[in-house]
């Protein structure tokens, strides 16, 4: 049996950055000719240009509210969609609304990988009780599961007896889900005393999957390891058996960048997630994700030598209201960029005798210019229409957790 899924897991880290760099330049002019949203995005841009990670960083982020607004004044898909309509396999829809296509080939959203390094093996038949309605989380993951030559048990979301009578009868070996709802699924079968024990592995997303939560359903006989993927994207990283850290996609350029801006963080450091997926159907190009995590350093022991994410950290708008008035990561950004001695910025907001407050805390080096707190507080007022105190903190004192804003009222 072998222990990875492709060739292309093992490549040596330049080899794999060499090759998506190489791609980019390609990617990103078929995206300007072939989707119109892009075409008006990246006008101007030498797509030629766009070899180095820098020169990605540049380009403009794409957020999911820029496609339900596209889509809203240009349906079906706002103009980001390389392929015509007709030609694809499928339309899906995401809370939003947001519709997503899937074009006519193998394995589509690429989540073939990521159920094989969770154990997922030719033949095994797989009880898969993601959604069909609507939105693509079940044909994402059926998709990959087919790609291995796996047949799937279609169940769908709740029905929890009906989903242990199929378990019951059918014995499937593998369980694709939230990890919420395979536990359920298990107390069910110990309520109604039915034998599902034929599952002993299991591909997980969707939801948190907290250490308690992954150690409770082994102790039932069921290993289970985690993906990231979304609607849009396809997947984007998978545990594996080290599962230390989840392993980037090989066809995906991943960013880690500042909350509130499109700037990339220092390695290590918690930011938003950003991506480019070299799909040329839905050609998404630094998309941002909303989600928040970290690099880690090394490679897996696993032998997958790619970019490995720490997972889940949580999400990047930390928008909040202050005094009537909304506060926003990018004016954080905005204030910093206003003064380069602030290194790295944390805008506190507290409340005092049922007064909100804010504070904003920066790393500066060695003993700040006199006049630099009321100068900062100043652009405060200017960029955000309120006040703040402003507090210096020494070069790494601030929290690593992705923070811009981070709003500790409370209302009791």
């Amino acid at each position: 049996m072998s222990d990875h899924f492709d060739d292309l897991e093992r490549r040596a880290p330049q080899a794999r950055e060499r090759a998506l760099l190489e791609a980019l330049p390609a990617h990103i002019e078929h995206a300007r000719r072939r989707a119109p949203a892009y075409g008006a995005l990246l006008e101007g841009i030498d797509a030629g240009a766009v070899t180095t990670r820098e020169a990605l960083a540049a380009l403009p982020l794409t957020r999911k509210s820029d496609l339900a607004d596209r889509q809203a004044n240009d349906p079906p898909f706002g103009g980001f969609a390389a392929t015509a309509t007709a030609e694809l396999s499928r339309v899906f829809a995401s809370p939003g609304p947001i519709f997503e296509p899937e074009a006519a080939r193998e394995d589509y959203w690429r989540t073939a990988r990521a159920l094989f390094a969770a154990g997922l093996r030719r033949g095994e038949l797989v009880h898969n009780t993601f959604s069909y309605h609507f939105t693509p989380a079940g044909m994402m993951l059926e998709s990959g599961a087919r790609a291995l030559g796996c047949p799937v048990f279609a169940a769908g979301v709740g029905q929890s007896e009906l989903q242990v009578e199929a378990i019951a009868r059918l014995r499937p070996s593998f369980y694709v889900g939230t990890p919420s709802f395979l536990d359920i699924i298990l107390d069910k079968a110990v309520e109604l005393g039915a034998d599902v024990s034929s599952l002993a592995r299991g591909l997980v997303s969707g939801e948190a999957l907290p250490p308690s939560l992954r150690e409770h359903l082994a102790s039932r006989g069921v290993a289970v390891r985690q993906c990231y993927a979304t609607a849009d994207l396809g997947l984007i990283a998978y545990e594996s058996e080290a599962m230390e850290g989840m392993i980037v996609d090989e066809a995906v350029l991943l960013e880690i960048v500042r909350p509130g801006t499109g700037d990339p963080v220092a390695p290590g450091e918690v930011g938003e997630v950003i991506v480019t997926v070299l799909n040329r159907d839905y050609p998404l190009i630094r998309f941002a994700t909303g989600d928040m995590s970290a690099v880690m350093e090394g490679t897996s022991p696993c032998g997958r030598t790619n970019v490995r994410i720490k997972g889940w950290m949580g999400r990047a708008d930390q928008t909040t209201k202050v005094r009537g008035m909304f506060v926003h990561p990018s004016q954080v950004a905005a204030v910093l960029e206003r003064h380069p001695e602030a290194l790295k910025g944390r805008l506190v907001v507290d409340s005092r005798d049922n007064r909100d407050i804010m504070t904003l805390h920066c790393e500066v080096a060695g003993s700040p210019p006199e006049a630099l707190a009321e100068a900062m507080a100043g652009s405060v007022r200017e960029v955000c229409k309120l006040r703040a105190e402003i507090v210096f903190a020494a070069p790494g004192s601030l929290a690593n957790d992705g923070k811009v804003i981070d709003d500790v009222r409370t209302y009791e």
